[in-house]
């Protein structure tokens, strides 16, 4: 077909509707062809627009108008799916979807605009108080729409809002040596070793859950850390690797543990090598449903705050492993913490300084008790275990 000047059109074509408007149609760089999301009055204008699209394709910038059109639920979980992705790092982005992302679950992806997205955390805020979490939503919401963009379905992530993806933790609270000891007294005596080796250790719960008698050394005071077993959502437990590569260690402990060490293993945990270190009443694998209980009735007895969780106790053995002489770098390497700051590449803590801090975090503890026993020597007697001979 002739364009408006009598010359032959080299790009789409344009014909005319029984209405008398003009449509326009253009081949994408697909081959296919497709037409105009309108029409136009002449067929100059319709002309004006295919020379836009021709150029659009020439220089890269050319979209899809219809690629946007994918649901934003059924494309997130896609996203879930195809990555390598924890157990509970899979359980918390269903769990975003499902609770602060409803918003957007059955919109297309183009149809999330920047000032959508502000609404949307506006009133997330607003609602629910909860900023760590929709800081989360945030975050994760932002990566699903930078892939979008990647795979060219949207041209540019609506996800602008500066800081908005940030957590601003609060102070992590620090027990004292005493209430690490009431604690362990008040929580019963299944699991009192499991109160001192996520504050002297510092392990983590889910790696808790995963040792077995062939990870603990009671004569060298070493306990290999392997794996982890954290617990779902659905209450199912899931042998895994650690957080990170630094979670794989050994962890030596303060020789004020020995004792207890050797009366959990003689005591509670299973038999064999491949027996858990941890189990419940009834011989299975703990819950967190179920030591949870047990920890906040402890919490209570002790008089600690609400919100002293259990995984505190990993800052209370920071903070005293520091104030034994132990470096940043000591107390990464015990607990398990990987970092990419340069300064620490040139820092180093082998087996030697980790007995050098273990060292000093038993007389730092053994002080502290005995500050303690001074003030009030009428001690529970179920103390009197966690002493060395």
């Amino acid at each position: 077909m002739a364009n408006g000047k009598g010359r032959r059109r080299r790009f789409g074509a344009i014909r005319r509707l029984p209405s008398g408007r003009y449509q326009a149609r253009y081949p994408g760089p697909d081959g296919v062809m497709r037409p105009a999301p309108f029409t136009f009055e002449t067929t100059a204008d319709a002309d004006d627009w295919l020379a836009e699209k021709q150029t659009e394709i020439r220089r890269g910038e050319w979209r899809d108008l219809e690629a946007g059109a994918v649901s934003f639920r059924a494309y997130a979980d896609k996203w879930v799916e195809e990555r390598e992705l924890a157990p509970l790092t899979q359980d918390l982005y269903r769990y975003l979807l499902d609770k602060h992302l409803t918003a957007f679950a059955d919109s297309d992806l183009d149809e999330i605009t920047a000032p959508r997205v502000r609404e949307w955390r506006a009133e997330q805020l607003r609602v629910t108080g909860a900023k760590t979490m929709i800081a989360k939503a945030y975050r994760f919401l932002k990566g699903v729409m930078e892939t979008a963009v990647d795979d060219e379905l949207i041209q540019r992530n609506p996800c602008r809002i500066k800081g908005a993806g940030k957590e601003k933790a609060a102070e992590r609270r620090i027990a004292t040596v005493a209430q690490v000891d009431a604690l362990a007294e008040a929580v019963g005596m299944r699991w009192r070793l499991m109160v001192y080796l996520g504050a002297y250790g510092p392990m983590r719960p889910e790696e808790l859950a995963g040792l077995r008698r062939r990870d603990v050394d009671p004569d060298t005071l070493r306990i290999r850390v392997r794996l982890a077993e954290p617990e779902r959502m659905n209450g199912r437990r899931v042998q895994g690797e650690t957080k990170s590569e630094a979670g794989t260690r050994t962890v030596i402990l303060p020789a004020f543990l020995r004792r207890e060490l050797r009366w959990h293993l003689g005591s509670y945990a299973e038999p064999g090598p491949d027996g858990l270190l941890f189990v419940g009443e009834k011989g299975a694998p703990f819950r967190r449903s179920t030591f949870g209980r047990k920890w906040r009735k402890a919490r209570e007895i002790v008089g600690m705050p609400e919100g002293f969780r259990f995984y505190d106790l990993r800052h209370t053995g920071h903070t005293l492993s520091t104030r034994s002489g132990a470096t940043l770098k000591d107390t990464m390497v015990r607990a398990g913490q990987s970092s990419e700051k340069a300064a620490l590449i040139y820092q180093h803590s082998d087996d030697e300084r980790q007995e050098e801090v273990a060292a000093g975090l038993d007389a730092t503890v053994r002080k502290a008790r005995a500050v303690a026993a001074k003030k009030a020597p009428d001690r529970p007697s179920g103390t009197d275990l966690a002493r060395d001979d």
